[in-house]
């Protein structure tokens, strides 16, 4: 029985002709995705700003009343309410800012939700409470701090790792690929306006997991290819080495995906945010290994003037050399 390739062992393509055009956009990406979130800004869950929200979908209705929704909370006499539509057009989040005393009596939210959840029952037969989440402003501001630590924390141990492994401007390439993974992930969610809780913290942590082990087997290759061909240009040296690795890293990124678009197109909507920043940052995570470890090794000078080649290597640098040139 054959086995199934993705791509030919054979392939030679001269990614790192491109490697200025695609360095260019994705630093106009990155700059346009920090604009996004200094102009838009990101749209908190309750996880991080505190307070009180409500998920209700009705039923029996194509899409959710707002208005009318807002002006009957509002009445309620617990302040404005913030409503938004999510997921399907029937789905809705009520958010609300916790009473005044709920820190240390939480008896005072559990009362307010009571009586909102009452009082859309009672207007709207076909609502169905999706959930009731409640954190208070003290842990949201912590849970927020602690979050970005951890990313700050996870980008600054992997890129350390690889720098002791292999040299101080892998390190570099390492840690400006994942900055560039992550600041497009925020960029996205600033766009789309998507809720940013504490499930797309855990989302962007795993996104710099893989991001990490997919770079780390380019650079494997790079280090062993860097051993064999001393005469190599490093342009050529550089795509022999991801044309190596190609077929491990689509069939990977390819069998993360698959399961992931079935989660962000008919998974349930408490994960649609985790699940579409994986599936994002999957891409952005191969695009990157490629696109932004690799060539950065050029500009950094990394140098191959230590290493011996084998007439076996030689032989095949020239070959991969002339396919390039063909």
């Amino acid at each position: 029985m054959k086995l199934l390739k993705l791509v030919p062992d054979d392939t030679n393509i001269d990614f790192l002709k491109w490697r200025t055009w695609a360095f260019g956009i994705s630093l106009l990406l990155m700059v346009a995705s920090v604009g996004l979130v200094a102009a838009k800004g990101l749209n908190f869950g309750v996880d991080f700003i505190g307070g009180q929200m409500i998920r209700a979908t009705f039923t029996q209705s194509a899409s959710a009343p707002v208005g009318e929704l807002r002006e009957t909370v509002a009445k309620l006499g617990y302040g404005d309410p913030t409503i938004q539509r999510f997921g399907a057009e029937n789905q809705v989040s009520i958010r609300m800012k916790l009473p005044e005393g709920a820190d240390k009596n939480p008896e005072l939210a559990n009362a307010m939700a009571t009586k909102i959840t009452d009082t859309l029952k009672a207007g709207h037969p076909d609502v169905r409470i999706d959930g009731v989440d409640s954190v208070s402003g003290k842990v949201s501001e912590e849970l927020f701090s602690k979050g970005i630590l951890a990313l700050l924390a996870a980008m600054a141990g992997v890129s350390i790792y690889i720098w002791f492994r292999f040299e101080w401007q892998f390190g570099m390439g390492a840690i400006w690929s994942l900055l560039h993974d992550v600041t497009l992930t925020f960029g996205l969610f600033a766009l789309t306006g998507w809720e940013f809780d504490l499930n797309i913290i855990a989302a962007l942590l795993t996104i710099i997991g893989y991001s990490l082990n997919d770079t780390v087997v380019v650079y494997d290759r790079i280090r062993e290819n860097l051993m064999k061909f001393r005469k190599m240009e490093m342009a050529s040296l550089l795509n022999l080495s991801v044309n190596e690795t190609l077929s491990r890293t689509v069939m990977t990124s390819v069998s993360i995906s698959l399961p992931l678009i079935v989660l962000v197109l008919f998974g349930p909507d408490v994960i649609f945010g985790f699940s579409a920043a994986m599936a994002f940052g999957i891409v952005v995570g191969t695009y990157s290994s490629i696109y932004q470890a690799a060539p950065i090794l050029i500009w950094l000078k990394v140098g191959s003037h230590s290493f011996v080649p084998d007439e076996e290597a030689g032989s095949k640098a020239e070959r991969i050399i002339e396919g390039f040139e063909s």
